[in-house]
């Protein structure tokens, strides 16, 4: 999912942690001056493993992140490309800004887009 997220959506690893079992214990991805943090889905054996699962463990997405992008069409060919599930096609927003909404191939829920809320 890391080569997935950084390949389609232009994230950039800025620490990956393996947890010794073929999964990853903590990552954190930048893209621009924002991060993501996350990790390989769990078994329920920790404390974490109650909170990190797929959506299709859970049976539904459980949050759905808005990506601000300086380019939404180039992540949305990419995300197309990459075979992301298109949930909502690239559009003008009437509040300001051109964003889309898909799932990635963990069905994750994201929402990429040009609207940045911090610009006057």
């Amino acid at each position: 999912m890391i080569d997935w997220l950084c390949g389609t959506f232009g994230f950039q690893p800025h620490a990956v942690h393996e947890d010794g079992k073929g999964g990853i214990a903590h990552a954190q991805l930048t893209l621009g001056r924002g991060m993501i943090m996350l990790g390989s889905a769990r078994d329920g054996h920790d404390e974490f493993g109650q909170v990190q699962s797929t959506p299709t463990q859970l049976g539904g997405t459980t949050q759905s992140p808005y990506v601000v992008v300086a380019d939404a069409d180039a992540i949305y060919r990419h995300a197309k490309a990459a075979g992301a599930e298109i949930v909502i096609e690239i559009k003008d927003e009437d509040y300001g800004g051109r964003d889309f909404s898909c799932r990635d191939p963990e069905g994750h829920l994201w929402n990429i887009g040009t609207y940045d809320p911090w610009k006057t």
